[in-house]
This record gives C-alpha cells, sequence and structure tokens, in this order.
C-alpha cells in the first residue's frame, strides 16, 4: 500500500504478477544394444552398477536386451542420461566388451 501523497490521495499501487511455471525436463531413455561379444554377466552388472537395478531387474533387462537386440536400462533427464551412457562406454572399453549404449527422447 502506498503512502498518501501530498494532496491526501491513498491510492494502492498494484503489480501484476506473472507465474513461471517450471516445465518438467525432457527425458531420454538409456539403451543398452546387444552384440555378440559382451558377456550377459557384464551386462547384469553394468545394469546393477550404473543403473542401481536390482539383480532381479538387472537379469530381466539383459534378457530383454538379449533376446530383442535393444532395451531400456532407464530413463533420465539429458544430462543424467548423457553420463549414465558415457559411464557404460567407459567401463566397457575398460573390461575389453563392444557394450554399445545410447540415448533417444522419450
Amino acid at each position: 500500500m502506498a503512502a498518501p501523497d501530498r494532496e491526501g490521495d491513498t491510492s494502492v499501487v498494484t503489480r501484476t504478477r506473472t507465474e513461471k511455471k517450471l516445465e518438467r525436463p525432457k527425458l531420454y531413455r538409456v539403451l543398452l544394444h546387444n552384440d555378440d561379444y559382451t558377456t550377459r554377466e557384464f551386462v547384469v552388472w553394468i545394469l546393477e552398477v550404473v543403473f542401481h537395478r536390482s539383480e532381479v531387474e538387472s537379469v530381466q533387462i539383459m534378457l530383454h536386451v538379449h533376446n530383442n537386440g535393444v532395451g531400456v536400462a532407464g530413463v533420465y533427464p539429458f544430462d543424467v542420461a548423457q553420463a549414465k551412457v558415457e559411464k557404460v562406454l567407459e567401463l566397457a572399453e575398460q573390461n575389453e566388451y563392444p557394450l554399445l549404449s545410447t540415448l533417444e527422447p522419450e
């Protein structure tokens, strides 16, 4: 509320508030691709270590990847998804596996 001016006017000053709506970040699927060389045990280990999946979930995802050629390891905002893809590729290279991980928009 504004203070009275010199002539006794006691007007109220109002401001228009624009509400900023926060948008949910776009999500990306992290995919694992099947190959003929990476062991099933390594894929399960990747799912447990990088994606924090339980052993049961990891085995289910690994079997899906094995049977279908590709599977979703997780869904994350872009920065997290990109970091997980890079971590999978780094671990695969360190262990001399050609495991491919990519991301795609959900």
